[in-house]
Formats: structure tokens, C-alpha cells, sequence
């Protein structure tokens, strides 16, 4: 019974797990959220986006950014994995 489980689950937990880090790397993606930051700057600076507007973006994407920045971390030293 372990043989066939290895034979069979073990595969499919790896494709499972390469997929979630892929996904995950998608979804968290630093250099997008990096150039959002630029963009939203730029376009505060070139009066296109009010003081206010830029403020809140800006949280917004620090935010997002630390999030992706801890996902990364946690991908690159191994710590998400697939739970069976």
C-alpha cells in the first residue's frame, strides 16, 4: 500500500507544490509592485494624481510590496509547502 502511494501521490504533491510557488510568484509579483510605486510617483509629481490620492496609493502598495517580499522570503528558505 505505501508503494502505491509513493508511486502515485508523491508525483502528483510535487506537481501540486510546483504550482502553488508558481501561482504564489505570480500573484507577489516585487518587480510590478516596484514599478506601480514608480508609476504612481510620477504620476504625482506630473499633477496627474493629487496629494491625497498619491498618499493612499502609495500605502496601498507598500503594503502589497511587504506582502510579497515575506512571500518571496518564505518561498525562496522553503517555508510554504503543499500540506497533504
Amino acid at each position: 500500500m505505501f508503494i502505491l502511494d509513493d508511486l502515485l501521490f508523491r508525483p502528483f504533491v510535487g506537481i501540486v507544490d510546483a504550482l502553488h510557488s508558481i501561482a504564489l510568484d505570480e500573484m507577489y509579483d516585487v518587480e510590478a509592485l516596484e514599478d506601480d510605486l514608480k508609476e504612481n510617483q510620477l504620476l504625482y509629481e506630473l499633477g496627474e494624481r493629487s496629494e491625497e490620492e498619491y498618499r493612499r496609493r502609495k500605502e496601498e502598495l507598500e503594503a502589497e510590496l511587504e506582502a510579497a517580499r515575506d512571500v518571496h522570503e518564505r518561498l525562496s528558505s522553503g517555508r510554504v509547502e503543499v500540506k497533504r
